[in-house]
């Protein structure tokens, strides 16, 4: 992971932990920065007991799939497109937390811009689809 986190992300960090919607944030390397009290639901952990993700445990950590169970290729996947392409990314998935539950899912990826069009990393919401 960065040693120094860029204020973007910082203040987003600090909007994030008011918001009821679950948040997670991906730095520019590509390592779980952050997410709020609303997502340790659905990650199956808290963020206390996690911390933060190297980048290179984080792709084994949750198992992702479409909604009838077939697996997703990573670019499928809301944060990691956002984060490869640059660009918002939004599907609805199914996904295993690491307490093992599967939780069906909306999820929307957006890449943060820093100061001189600097890419700062990934800011993502996703909340239990209606069935």
């Amino acid at each position: 992971m960065t040693s120094q986190v860029p204020v973007e992300m910082i203040l987003l960090r600090q909007a994030a932990s008011y918001m009821t919607l679950p948040i997670l944030m991906i730095d520019e390397g590509g390592s779980l920065l952050f997410y709020n009290e609303p997502a340790e639901h659905l990650l199956g952990v808290s963020f206390d007991d996690a911390g933060p993700i190297a980048a290179e445990q984080l792709g084994g950590l949750f198992e992702a799939t479409d909604l009838d169970g077939n697996p997703l290729h990573d670019v499928e996947i809301p944060v990691v497109a956002a984060f490869q392409k640059r660009r918002p990314y939004h599907r609805r998935l199914r996904f295993r937390g690491l307490d093992g539950a599967w939780h069906d899912v909306e999820a929307t990826a957006i890449p943060v811009e820093g100061h001189g069009k600097r890419f700062a990393g990934v800011f993502a919401t996703f909340w239990e689809a209606a069935p």
